[in-house]
């Protein structure tokens, strides 16, 4: 079985798991190509990875994933959950979960490439 079709079939949180990870991996890279001090770039990633901001992100970046890419957002956006931060509500934590899912297919399937663009229009456009 390959990546693709693994992925394609993988749970929801699990590709979420594997995408909040990838996602402030990229975010950490371009803060740090960007420059500054430790103590500013880890709270500026700790805004842009919390849920609220990764359902504004996911806003921006609707409009260009792909038929597949918007399957996945919907498998881990439905997905069941039994808590949540109280930092934002149950719909934004299901979206992010969502948008998450997304970068855990990108980065399943190797598609880093794809990971960055989608990274960039969504934080740094």
């Amino acid at each position: 079985m390959s990546e693709l079709s693994i992925a394609g079939e993988m749970n929801g949180l699990l590709l979420a798991y594997l995408g909040d990870a990838q996602i402030e991996l990229l975010v950490r890279k371009r803060l740090v190509t960007a420059g500054g001090k430790i103590g500013e770039l880890n709270k500026k990633a700790d805004q842009m990875v919390s849920a609220k901001a990764q359902c504004e992100a996911l806003d921006k970046i609707l409009p260009h994933l792909s038929e597949e890419e918007t399957a996945i957002f919907k498998r881990g956006k439905n997905v069941h959950v039994n808590s949540f931060p109280k930092s934002c509500t149950l719909q934004q934590y299901l979206r992010a979960t969502g948008f998450e899912a997304v970068f855990g297919y990108l980065a399943l399937t190797g598609d880093t490439e794809r990971m960055d663009y989608l990274l960039g229009i969504a934080y740094f456009s």
